[in-house]
């Protein structure tokens, strides 16, 4: 997850820079399941305040309590979902593991922009386009990614099993 959020793009519009985290956060939880998912998420969160982990080599308590805090504590939310969610056969279907990692993203938002607006005394219009809207179509790019991973590995181990 570390390595993911170095995977950034600044855009000059908004204090959220678009990085690899919803797909790392996806195939964490699909991965490792609810609770080690969660944990693992929850982990690098609390390693993010004392190690170079978040975005841009970012760390510390200033980045939890800010713009960008909501989306970190919504990660660990939305691993356990997209975890719990493989664990009854999401990440086996493309269209279903799609589903996981577009739910994961919602919640992801649904956490982080209500902390964006708080945190940058925004209006919720420029909350909303700045902390969601201008993210739609990566998000779905990232989901779509992972659902063609997933599935991909699934097969895989089929076939090293058999």
């Amino acid at each position: 997850m570390a390595l993911m959020a170095q995977l950034y793009v600044k855009l000059p519009s908004s204090a959220v820079p678009i990085t690899g985290q919803t797909l790392g956060v996806g195939l964490i939880g699909a991965t490792l399941g609810a609770r080690r998912g969660a944990s693992a998420l929850g982990l690098y969160a609390v390693l993010g305040l004392f190690l170079p982990f978040y975005s841009e080599g970012e760390s510390g308590f200033d980045v939890i309590w800010g713009a960008t805090g909501g989306y970190i504590i919504g990660f660990i939310v939305a691993a356990y979902a997209i975890g719990w969610m493989a664990e009854r056969g999401a990440d086996r279907k493309v269209l279903t593991a799609f589903a996981a990692f577009v739910v994961g993203q919602l919640i992801v938002f649904g956490i982080g922009v209500p902390w964006l607006k708080v945190s940058a005394d925004l209006a919720w219009s420029e909350a909303i386009h700045d902390g969601f809207t201008i993210f739609i179509l990566g998000g779905l790019i990232k989901a779509a990614v992972g659902a063609a991973v997933l599935p991909s590995a699934w097969q895989l181990v089929r076939r090293v099993e058999k």
